[in-house]
């Protein structure tokens, strides 16, 4: 079967939408292709700095014919209707469609339209010039005086159809003067002529023969393997980095990698700082001195073409650069250092953090401020967790960090070290903005907890205070990485810490305790929020935040000096907190169902048992036991429910004991009082495998229930404590999760 060929040539195409582009030429091409019934076997998308190309296999030589039967108006319908039937169905004489007759609705006209299938080239012809010309670039440019936008001015096109066997056919169409062909240019120093095309196999011999490798894959495995060979012959190891090799796969069509060195000197520059030094101003890979585990004063680059020197004078000009650039980052490094980290905190009281959250001198005193509640929490040496909390963020001032944001924090850890301050104040300098996403490590060191806690909490509660929550697919002040950094913290470190407690203190840091001597009120405020905070957080729930007292001062419920904390507040951040918490926990595998079934629960302010039970109602859930009370328990409620819809009312248990009749529902009682105390210790005990345990003993009481007990009695008496007996079925299950919400 056929083949298609497509090549776009133009200038160079920014390396960061290479792959992206590549994908989305073949999908619109595809589908286009699919959408007009030519089905295909296989097609492969190729891009280099100069060319977006795409080849599709197996396609048919021209599309299937159609015939369609099109239902027209009865016979003797009005003129309008017969003339608005012809011009649809593209007739011109009635006597053109055929008549059919129904029982029900007589005689009627049918028109057979019959389309014979149009050539594969005429197709492709038709849907490439629109595919062009709407392309979906990030951003594109206008050229000359044409109309048409792409991202660089677009040179030629190639377009070839046809099988092995055959010369291809050359599909013909313009895009803004720009006339199809079979011709394409190489190298644009190395091969600059032009040379003429078959297929796909044609073109990429001959593109490599012209110093073009087009396959974005082998050119990145050509890289990563040279510059592997080269480390190795010097005696030294590639610092792999996937994104710096994706950058420059896309900057090169026929990649020569070459090594260069710089001084010894720069070696005492950390590690980080060379290699982003290096990294950012000239796109050159670091090596690693495998005798020392550090960097090597040496660093490898990728060339686009093949010098006649062997490439000294390309090694020569980045020599020089990146000399100088490290001669910058030296002299940064060594006047930082200079500085004590302590001397520049005052600078803090001077840069605004947030207009409405005040400065980052304001900022960290709060972070220490909280960072010491939570200190004894987490088994942290307080002082050293105040000292970390007040020097955590000096490295935002340095020379460094101002030319490579991105170190922040790890240059903490070098200044702290540098000034022989304690090992766990120049850990948590670096590890309090961990964990920055889902990926990355999560600090353990207590110290390090304690900081990092304080700093996310503060952030949350701070924005959502001003109401700068995430909408949507926006999050500016990545306050769901936040969120999740305070989970996983407390997960994945085993925390036995409420959260409850962390939701005060971060609430009084914010508003400071000068305002709650102002407004007393605002105490039991306070309380109210964390309670509210812990159990929506939880239940996954939006509900108000309940019942300030009907003469609470005004403004305690209103902006306080810029900032608001209203029950919309607290609920908000509630319902944000517990969808991070619910979907940190169905990444790890958990039901959701079963997720929302403990979170139903009041009270539950420590995410470490939250995750315990959920692992154990799952466990449970998959015994006989398990799903055979489920199905009890639903049967029950599902009586209650109906019942108290029919009669407009409650029934709360417990049930009276002198109506209970039947020796099924008395012993139905007797089981659930001993379980609901079995329940009760084992939760207490933590031990929810044995609350799981105590939870089937209902089993068989149910069961036996159901078959020898009449539920609606004739006795309104005996009716109404049968329906108390089901609801303390619920309040016996409720020890441990929310059986509403578990599905299957």
């Amino acid at each position: 079967m056929p083949d298609l060929l497509l090549e776009l040539f133009s200038e160079e195409i920014p390396a960061r939408m290479q792959a992206q582009a590549a994908d989305t030429l073949r999908k619109l091409v595809t589908d286009a292709l699919v959408e007009r019934g030519l089905l295909y076997e296989g097609a492969k998308a190729f891009v280099t700095p100069r060319r977006l190309a795409l080849a599709v296999h197996g396609l048919p030589g021209r599309q299937a014919d159609s015939r369609e039967e099109r239902k027209g108006p009865r016979m003797g319908a009005p003129e309008g209707a017969i003339q608005g039937f012809l011009k649809s169905a593209g007739l011109a004489s009635i006597d053109q469609a055929k008549i059919e007759s129904d029982p029900k609705k007589g005689e009627f006209y049918v028109a057979v339209i019959e389309r014979p299938g149009k050539a594969t080239t005429e197709v492709i012809a038709e849907i490439v010039p629109e595919i062009v010309r709407t392309f979906p670039w990030p951003k594109s440019m206008r050229w000359g005086t044409g109309t048409m936008r792409w991202v660089r001015p677009l040179h030629s096109i190639v377009c070839t159809f046809g099988t092995e066997v055959e010369d291809p056919e050359v599909v013909r169409f313009e895009v803004e003067g720009i006339v199809s062909g079979d011709v394409t240019r190489g190298h644009r120093f190395l091969a600059p002529e032009p040379f003429a095309v078959r297929r796909l196999e044609d073109w990429m011999a001959k593109l490599e023969a012209a110093k073009v490798v087009a396959d974005r894959d082998r050119r990145k495995a050509i890289i990563l393997n040279d510059a592997k060979d080269l480390a190795l012959v010097h005696g030294l190891e590639l610092v792999e980095d996937e994104g710096l090799l994706e950058e420059v796969c896309g900057l090169v069509e026929w990649p020569v990698t070459l090594m260069g060195s710089f001084e010894e000197r720069f070696l005492d520059i950390p590690d980080e700082v060379i290699r982003a030094t290096i990294r950012a101003n000239q796109k050159c890979f670091v090596l690693r001195d495998p005798r020392t585990g550090r960097l090597a004063n040496r660093f490898i680059l990728v060339s686009n073409i093949a010098a006649t020197d062997g490439g000294a004078a390309i090694v020569a000009g980045n020599e020089r650069v990146i000399r100088a650039r490290l001669s910058d980052a030296k002299f940064f490094w060594d006047t930082d250092r200079r500085t004590p980290m302590a001397d520049r905190m005052s600078k803090f009281d001077a840069i605004t953090f947030h207009e409405k959250l005040g400065s980052q001198g304001a900022r960290i005193n709060r972070i220490v401020a909280l960072a010491r509640e939570i200190a004894p929490r987490v088994g942290a040496d307080v002082d050293l967790t105040e000292q970390a909390a007040r020097l955590a963020k000096a490295d935002l001032l340095t020379e460094v960090v101002g030319e490579f944001p991105e170190l922040q924090g790890l240059m903490g850890r070098y200044y702290a070290q540098h000034e022989k301050l304690p090992p766990e104040v120049a850990a948590a300098c670096e590890e309090h903005y961990k964990p920055q996403g889902p990926s990355d490590r999560v600090p353990t060191a207590p110290v390090s907890i304690a900081v990092a806690l304080a700093d996310k909490l503060d952030t949350l509660v701070g924005f959502w205070a001003i109401d700068e929550k995430p909408t949507g697919s926006k999050d500016p002040y990545a306050l769901r990485r936040a969120a999740l950094g305070v989970i996983r913290i407390i997960l994945d470190n085993n925390l036995r810490l409420p959260l409850r407690p962390l939701l005060v203190s971060a609430s009084r840091t914010i508003l400071g305790e000068e305002h709650f001597e102002r407004h007393p009120h605002d105490v039991f405020r306070l309380e109210t929020i964390a309670d509210k905070v812990v159990s929506d957080l939880l239940q996954g729930l939006a509900r108000r935040l309940a019942n300030l007292p009907a003469d609470a001062d005004v403004e305690s419920a209103e902006r306080v000096e810029g900032m608001t904390l209203s029950g919309d507040l607290a609920d908000d951040l509630l319902a944000f907190f517990g969808d991070r918490l619910k979907v940190h926990l169905r990444d790890r595998g958990a039901r959701h169902d079963l997720v929302d079934a403990v979170f139903a629960l009041p009270g539950q302010d420590d995410l470490l048992l939250v995750d315990r039970r959920v692992a154990a109602l799952a466990a449970f859930l998959e015994t006989e036991d398990g799903r055979t009370l489920l199905a009890g328990y639903r049967r029950a409620v599902n009586i209650l429910r109906i019942e108290e819809k029919k009669d407009g009312v409650a029934y709360k248990g417990p049930s009276e004991a002198k109506l209970l009749k039947e020796p099924a529902e008395e012993h139905l009682a007797a089981a659930i009082e001993t379980v609901k105390r079995q329940v009760a210790d084992a939760v207490a005990r933590e031990d929810f495998a044995a609350a799981m345990g105590a939870l089937a003993h209902l089993r068989g009481p149910v069961d036996a229930f159901f078959e020898g007990v009449t539920v609606n009695a004739p006795e309104a008496a005996l009716r109404i404590n049968r329906l108390k007996l089901l609801d303390e079925i619920r309040s016996a299950t409720r020890g441990i999760a929310d059986f509403d919400r578990i599905e299957g």
